[in-house]
């Protein structure tokens, strides 16, 4: 039997709950209409994780940052398979919001959408935040 008492190996380390180290949640955080993150005070390289002790580009330090919640698709998919507490079909998309970094985002819709594709960051579903194309709103 595995670590995690499923009966079968798995790559995910535990967490407190069983006993293991705490495991740090590494999804962008929203914060009413903002994305929270980080934003180096030299290079201005954004990130949408919160607290980073350095910039991951030049190593200066990095401050507190707040990205508005609208953007443009670099790339989407469709996914098939379930995935966690997902359920196919689902759509996943990653947004260049503006005036800060890259995330990863849920689609309200399943649709594959065109490159640069506008749209705005509505909510969350499970920790994950959930986007929705200009024309589906």
């Amino acid at each position: 039997m595995s670590e995690l008492g499923v009966g079968r190996p798995t790559k995910r380390r535990a967490g407190s709950a069983v006993g293991g180290l705490p495991v740090a949640d590494s999804r962008p955080v929203l914060d009413g209409d903002a994305v929270l993150g980080s934003r180096c005070t030299v290079c201005r390289y954004p990130t949408a994780q919160q607290n980073l002790p350095w910039c991951p580009v030049c190593y200066s330090t990095t401050e507190a940052a707040r990205f508005p919640c609208t953007g443009t698709t670099w790339s989407s998919t469709v996914v098939a398979i379930p995935v966690g507490t997902h359920r196919p079909p689902f759509g996943l998309a990653y947004v260049d919001l503006d005036d800060g970094p890259r995330i990863l985002v849920h689609l309200a819709e399943p649709a594959v959408l065109e490159l640069g594709t506008r749209v705005e960051i509505t909510g969350t579903d499970d920790g994950d935040l959930v986007a929705t194309a200009e024309g589906q709103r």
